[in-house]
């Protein structure tokens, strides 16, 4: 029987691994994941969880390591933030290309300069073309969940493709929320063994991510890109099994009392739920506005994205980073190209905020709706607002 409890989502985060059985941890402190590993080193320590905790010298040398460790059919989990996601970067694209099914939690962080170990999605957005798998979670509950459905559906054979789990920096790794852990012997029927199919094997000795020419490069980078796109049915699979033994369900796109609304807020993270709280509000006050939320990230969902604004007259996007130079916010762009098709487009205006940890507060959002319908019905020249800044 799942125990409900109140606990810091960072140690709960731990705790969905610990649950997980992850055999090897690699992983170096930074600001605001640092409680992740802490907790995963002293369950270690204290031989409650049966596995190897690797600290190394830096994020990048924590990849490298899991790298290494996935490609013998270990359980790999790692955890980072902002600029520790960064200094991954390199070797992130190793791990998708290779098929080696990781998973890792980032507590999402603004990138320097100037430095900021405050929350944003800066740091994800620099590399959301890295080849993962990539959830969006909005509080701890969704963070356990998702961590045990992330090692799921990375190690499924149909998939063998690492997973980021985002939960936002401080405004939510740093929360004591109540959560439902879940027992053991739950997340064992749920979760069977890692069973990695091609294990490095020193008795047979092959070579991988090795050298590839012009003549067969663009070959792996297109079944890289079909893998990745093909991920999302077993993405789905995982979460409706996920929902029929925990009783909590989800999905790519979700929605917060939207239905028949033709005026629509898009967020993704945590900040949804401050949204939720200026929805209701703008309901009582008569104004017909729904919320949808972004939960994966990639593979992109295009088919839900274009059925949730396929009737929509005016789509209000809210981003937590900026494309500099360019439309914006890159959920904005995304968005866009994934309407383009569409035969009825909703008028999309991209609003960036909260960069750098700043709050945006249920009046804030209300806000940022009415200057969106504003903008929507008399125009403006600009690709995008920057909410609350000071000129």
């Amino acid at each position: 029987m799942a125990t409900r409890t109140g606990m810091g989502v960072s140690i709960a985060v731990a705790e969905a691994v610990k649950l997980a059985n992850a055999d090897v941890i690699s992983a170096y402190p930074i600001t605001p994941q640092t409680h992740i590993v802490e907790h995963l080193a002293e369950l270690v320590a204290n031989g409650e969880l049966n596995a190897e905790f690797i600290p190394v010298e830096s994020e990048h040398s924590a990849m490298s390591a899991c790298l290494g460790a996935s490609a013998v059919g270990a359980r790999c989990f790692t955890a980072t933030a902002g600029q520790g996601l960064e200094l991954m970067h390199e070797v992130m694209y190793i791990a998708s290309s290779m098929r080696l099914p990781i998973v890792m939690a980032v507590t999402n962080r603004a990138l320097s300069a100037p430095l900021s170990v405050w929350g944003d999605h800066s740091d994800v957005m620099a590399v959301r073309d890295t080849g993962w798998i990539q959830l969006f979670v909005e509080n701890g509950q969704e963070a356990v969940d998702n961590i045990i459905c992330a090692f799921r559906m990375g190690e499924d054979q149909r998939v063998l493709l690492p997973v980021m789990v985002h939960l936002d920096g401080f405004h939510l790794s740093h929360m004591v929320e109540p959560i439902m852990m879940p027992e053991q012997s739950e997340v064992d029927r749920f979760l069977p063994p890692c069973n990695y199919p091609l294990p490095l094997n020193p008795t047979k000795p092959v070579t991988m991510g090795d050298f590839a020419p012009p003549v067969i490069y663009t070959e792996v980078k297109w079944a890289q890109e079909q893998n990745v796109r093909a991920s999302k049915s077993v993405v789905l699979e995982v979460w409706k099994e996920f929902g029929n033994a925990f009783g909590r369900h989800y999905s790519p796109v979700e929605h917060y009392r939207d239905e028949g609304c033709k005026v629509l807020l898009l967020t993704m993270g945590s900040y949804s739920e401050t949204a939720m709280t200026a929805i209701d509000k703008m309901k009582a006050e008569g104004k017909d506005v729904g919320l949808v939320r972004l939960r994966l990230w990639r593979p992109f969902p295009f088919d839900e994205v274009r059925q949730a604004f396929k009737d929509a007259d005016i789509l209000i996007v809210l981003d937590r980073a900026i494309s500099f130079g360019g439309v914006g916010g890159p959920v904005c762009s995304e968005i866009k190209a994934a309407l383009y098709p569409l035969d009825k487009k909703p008028k999309v205006v991209s609003f960036v905020g909260g960069l750098g940890g700043r709050d945006i507060s249920v009046t804030d959002f209300e806000n940022i709706v009415n200057r969106g319908l504003e903008i929507a019905r008399k125009g403006s020249t600009r690709e995008f607002e920057m909410y609350g800044v000071r000129e």
